[in-house]
């Protein structure tokens, strides 16, 4: 695709677009079935037996050790709560500079500083031709990123986010 010198080249091999249906507005969204709900409610679990066993332990020669485990529990906790963040956080910083990258390409301008990382996100899913106006739209009406989501009429699948 080529659009004011911008081209797409994908040389990477995609396994989940073979795997994965088209993308479209209704399945977009990814869910990863051992983080989401495997690790996610073995989390949960180890912090309500760990806490039931602090409790339990309270006036007993076991409330070192029950705290610890308590505190551990804590810590995975945070550690899975803030990895999956950091991980989001820089795919948005990537999917920013890369649709800044793409309207420039397409304008000669930078992407207004006003959109929101929602919206540019959103604004990915839109092909080339439908790209400039939207973010236009999502500029001037202040677009949620699911109204841009939904305004997209052609889906640009993102096989790669996480």
């Amino acid at each position: 695709m080529e659009a004011a010198g911008y081209f797409e080249v994908n040389f990477n091999l995609n396994l989940n677009k073979f795997f994965m249906q088209e993308q479209n507005y209704k399945n977009h969204s990814r869910i990863v079935p051992l983080y989401h709900y495997v690790l996610l409610v073995l989390i949960l679990a180890l912090l309500i037996g760990s806490g039931i066993n602090l409790v339990q332990s309270w006036n007993t020669e076991g409330l070192y050790s029950a705290s610890l485990i308590c505190l551990l529990a804590v810590i995975v906790f945070l550690l899975a709560w803030f990895t999956r963040g950091f991980a989001l956080k820089a795919q948005d910083r990537a999917i920013r500079a890369e649709e800044n990258l793409r309207y420039f390409a397409i304008t000669g301008k930078l992407l207004d500083s006003k959109l929101r990382t929602s919206q540019v996100v959103a604004l990915g899913f839109a092909p080339n031709n439908e790209f400039v106006d939207l973010v236009q739209r999502a500029v001037t009406e202040n677009l949620s990123a699911k109204a841009i989501k939904e305004a997209i009429q052609n889906w640009k699948g993102d096989y790669h986010r996480v």
